[in-house]
């Protein structure tokens, strides 16, 4: 098989995310000032699929590191139920690869009639999200085609990342979304063939995260699903404990993300305690007892790392979505643009 869109697309991360620092400077220290202005005691987000996921990855970073509560809040409250939300002193995040569906763009308008400052993350500067928005952080990604998104998703999360970087004025996340493209190189080439080889044939499997972590984990089961036809569920590390884990028994394949920060541990002590029910499990970040480690970009800060994490993993899912006889460029049943209502 020829190179695929996403093949070469995932490969493009590094310099998709150095485009963004470089371009969209001026437009974050714009928004961030605006957000400094506000001093929001609330944040909500507003998005779907893939961009639903990078919301979730910004719900982890603004909590631990602002303490504001971000909260998602589902489109159709405004699309189709038409109730007006109170929202001052609040802001609203929009993200969208296209910036063009219905719901979204409809539920922006309603925040920022609510008194919420509107922002919108997204590939396409001239959409209708980004001109009903308040303030856009063009993503500056480049065309994507294959429908998986990738470098999108990523530059989506960095693109929240360096605004709450600027809005909250901190150095060490600065510093680490500075070095990214080249964490995010480093992350193309590490092997996660062990991994690849235990899904080959499987039939569905479990991945497991905390804190932004989780929001990958949500990510690789949409990819699981969309390129390789792998059904994937996604879990908190410490929710899976409480039902899910029933059905985990023997070579039962696992996949846990873990990175350096205060929950790896837990990561760990569920990591081991499935391994002992018999599944097989993949541990990043650590060694668990009776798990197989892959590797990692070490020494990066724990709001980059599970980002930079997963870049590794859409170049290992592309493979394996081929080694399954997909073509990951285009799943079945779906396009690359979804409007809903």
């Amino acid at each position: 098989m020829t190179e695929t869109h996403m093949s070469r697309e995932v490969a493009e991360i590094p310099v998709a995310v150095a485009r963004f620092l470089d371009g969209s400077k001026d437009q974050v220290a714009a928004a961030a000032l605006a957000m400094q202005s506000i001093d929001p005691a609330l944040v909500i987000t507003v998005a779907r699929g893939s961009s639903d996921h990078a919301a979730t990855y910004m719900k982890y970073a603004i909590e631990l590191l602002a303490g504001v509560p971000v909260a998602s809040v589902g489109p159709s409250i405004a699309s189709i139920y038409g109730r007006p939300l109170r929202l001052s002193r609040a802001a609203c995040i929009g993200i969208s690869q296209s910036g063009q569906s219905p719901d979204i763009v409809e539920m922006i308008r309603s925040a920022k009639t609510g008194g919420a400052l509107t922002i919108g993350i997204t590939n396409s500067q001239s959409s209708p999200m980004a001109q009903a928005s308040d303030h856009c952080l063009p993503l500056r990604a480049g065309v994507e085609q294959s429908v998986a998104a990738t470098k999108t998703f990523v530059v989506s999360v960095l693109a929240g990342l360096k605004l709450l970087a600027e809005w909250r004025e901190d150095d060490p996340l600065r510093h680490a979304i500075a070095t990214a493209p080249q964490a995010m190189q480093s992350a193309l080439s590490l092997d996660w063939s062990p991994l690849a080889a235990r899904l080959s044939r499987a039939g569905s499997a479990y991945i497991l995260g905390r804190g932004p972590a989780f929001a990958i984990a949500n990510e690789a089961a949409l990819k699981f699903k969309e390129t390789c036809g792998l059904h994937a569920e996604a879990y908190s590390a410490a929710e899976v404990l409480h039902g899910p884990a029933a059905i985990v028994q023997s070579q039962f394949p696992v996949l846990a993300l873990g990175v350096a920060d205060a929950a790896l541990p837990h990561v760990v002590a569920t990591a081991e305690r499935l391994a002992a029910q018999g599944a097989d499990v993949f541990v990043t970040g650590a060694e668990a007892k009776g798990c197989t480690r892959l590797p990692v970009v070490p020494d990066l800060h724990p709001l980059i790392a599970p980002l930079v994490l997963s870049v590794s993993f859409y170049a290992f899912v592309e493979g394996l979505a081929r080694r399954r006889g997909f073509n990951p460029d285009v799943p079945p049943h779906l396009r690359k643009i979804t409007e809903t209502m």
